[in-house]
């Protein structure tokens, strides 16, 4: 069985209170609560830090556990909400879904989950071709590099910040979606942080170095992040517009 889980805490550097920003009059964290249900993957519930986060999902209808405001991580979020809201352990799969992601499309998701089809893939993740070449070397869009498996799976090998891999043809933007198996996740938060993730500030190579196998899929509707109060107002437009 599979449980959606969207980690969402009230502070922000760069847009404080970005869960409780309000998209045409209703909160991004519903619009995301929204999206994780139009998956329909399993139950969804939002693990945060804030109770007036949780407030405005329980009033929504949807699910909301509080968890410490130290994690370092959402996904060390997600275990520990995971301990309050399935105690008996039966959801083997859990879905990471990005409390800033209110434009994401259901069948990402969908295809993202279906990479645990393979017994022996630990993680799942979606990816997209960069279209845009000031996106090939930005350090805030991150690369994913790939053996290919099929026309549009990849054996992820490494993520970075840096433009790769050299040479000619296609880099991939990686969108910020896991698919976990459960076992795999509860290892991933009991390692310390690894050399790379740390050069890198990027979590998902702690689980590389530690020889878990993350898959992903190559989707075409790319979802906004929504980062700043530009990305925010993208959102807004976004959409309005659809």
């Amino acid at each position: 069985m599979t449980l959606v889980v969207i980690p969402a805490r009230l502070e922000s550097t760069r847009l404080p209170g970005k869960p409780l920003a309000l998209i045409h009059g209703v909160p991004m964290i519903v619009h995301v609560w929204r999206r994780a249900l139009e998956a329909d993957l399993g139950p969804v519930v939002v693990a945060t830090d804030d109770a007036a986060i949780a407030a405005v999902v329980r009033d929504a209808g949807g699910d909301a556990v509080i968890t410490r405001h130290d994690h370092p991580s959402g996904t060390d979020r997600i275990a520990e909400a995971l301990g309050v809201v399935d105690p008996d352990r039966r959801h083997a799969v859990i879905v990471n879904f990005q409390g800033d992601l209110p434009t994401i499309a259901a069948p990402v998701v969908r295809q993202t989950a279906a990479l645990l089809d393979d017994p022996d893939v630990a993680i799942g993740t979606p990816v997209a071709a960069i279209i845009d070449p000031a996106e090939a070397c930005a350090p805030h869009v991150v690369k994913m590099v790939g053996s290919a498996l099929g026309p549009r799976r990849f054996r992820a090998l490494y993520f970075t910040r840096a433009c790769a891999p050299w040479g000619e043809g296609v880099l991939y933007h990686h969108i910020g979606l896991y698919v976990w198996r459960r076992d795999a996740l509860e290892r991933f938060v009991a390692l310390a942080p690894s050399g790379l993730e740390q050069r890198e500030r990027l979590e998902q190579l702690r689980a590389l170095e530690a020889g878990m196998r993350i898959d992903a899929v190559v989707v075409d509707d790319v979802p906004l992040g929504v980062d700043t109060p530009a990305d925010l107002d993208k959102a807004r437009a976004l959409l309005r517009d659809g």
